[in-house]
């Protein structure tokens, strides 16, 4: 590449400051400037970068080539069609947007304005779970997917999750992720899905639930469920299941590195994979795995190389909104009672 890119990143939470922190290591990027609505403590690496707290000010001050956002939900789809519209490329964290409008409002500013779309998801880049993966898919389908995240959640993470939850549901919040596991082993079409949720404290300042679990049928014969619960009052216990079964075996996460459900680091780290074929059991051992900072490094070095080499991104989009259509499916069946039966994305 001959042109540094000029990256403007918004939202300094957790994963924006990882983000910001992988742009401003990467020789290929120049940060030209940071968004956020409030003052935040940064590390010192991101300190001496321009700073703003108004989006479209940030936009019109530094004319980047490329927008990274990693802002609540609610107002992805605003800033990503606003940054294509001025002329940048964009990487999105997941979820892609708050409803299937949205998304598919995104996708076809992207198109019409041939721009790269890039969405979080993180574990695409991961070479462990890449591994499950391509195992999972070698035993052969259909498959029954078994996974969850639940996140015995305290103090400032607990404030941050009752902050998610004015607008996204764990499932959704969460679930993107697994789902698109799901999505990339079977590679079939989601019929229907069926979900269910509580509501388990008082501190939700909306009716959302905190705990829920959504129930996928793909065309194929497969099947899977998801849960993602919030809160102190979560268990511990098997706070992380992922296992996939196929009438010739099953693939399994083993010895996840143990950690507090709630701390991010361990949500991503695999450990060792427990391949079951018919035959006999096969353990493979993962070690030196990415941590959270090396995975954002890895995104952005695949952003910008997609945008250097002009890459088509068509498949990564229309992933990415499958996964968000069966976990917003969920939310739908929660909220109705109802299976929710699944037309096509676009």
């Amino acid at each position: 590449m001959n042109n540094i890119l000029k990256v403007l990143v918004v939202g300094l939470g957790n994963m924006g400051r990882s983000h910001a922190l992988a742009y401003h290591a990467n020789s290929a990027t120049e940060i030209v400037g940071l968004v956020n609505r409030s003052d935040v403590d940064l590390p010192n690496e991101l300190k001496g970068y321009p700073r703003f707290n108004n989006f479209d000010d940030a936009l019109a001050a530094t004319a980047p080539d490329l927008v990274v956002i990693a802002t609540y939900t609610d107002s992805h789809a605003e800033f990503a069609i606003a940054a294509m519209k001025h002329g940048a490329d964009v990487f999105v964290e997941k979820p892609l947007s708050a409803n299937m409008e949205q998304a598919k409002a995104i996708l076809a500013t992207a198109r019409q304005l041939n721009r790269k779309l890039g969405v979080g998801y993180i574990l695409r880049h991961h070479p462990s779970w890449q591994r499950l993966i391509s195992e999972s898919r070698n035993l052969g389908g259909p498959f029954v997917f078994r996974m969850n995240l639940n996140q015995q959640s305290h103090g400032k993470n607990w404030e941050t999750h009752k902050a998610l939850m004015e607008t996204t549901s764990p499932l959704v919040d969460c679930g993107v992720h697994y789902v698109d596991v799901m999505c990339q082993i079977t590679d079939a079409k989601p019929l229907r899905v069926t979900g269910m949720g509580v509501r388990l404290s008082d501190e939700i300042a909306t009716d959302m639930y905190n705990y829920g679990q959504l129930q996928v049928v793909f065309d194929d014969g497969s099947v899977g469920w998801y849960e993602a619960g919030w809160g102190p009052m979560m268990s511990e216990t098997a706070f992380f299941v992922k296992d996939v079964v196929s009438p010739n075996g099953s693939v399994s996460i083993t010895d996840a590195i143990k950690t507090e459900s709630e701390d991010i680091e361990g949500h991503t780290k695999v450990g060792s994979l427990l391949v079951h074929r018919l035959k006999g059991d096969q353990r493979i051992d993962l070690p030196d795995e990415p941590d959270h900072q090396a995975l954002c490094d890895a995104e952005a070095a695949w952003m910008i190389n997609a945008i250097a080499t002009n890459a088509d991104l068509s498949r990564h989009m229309s992933d990415a909104v499958k996964a968000q259509q069966i976990c917003l499916a969920a939310d739908e069946s929660i909220l109705t009672g109802q299976t929710i039966h699944l037309g096509e994305t676009e």
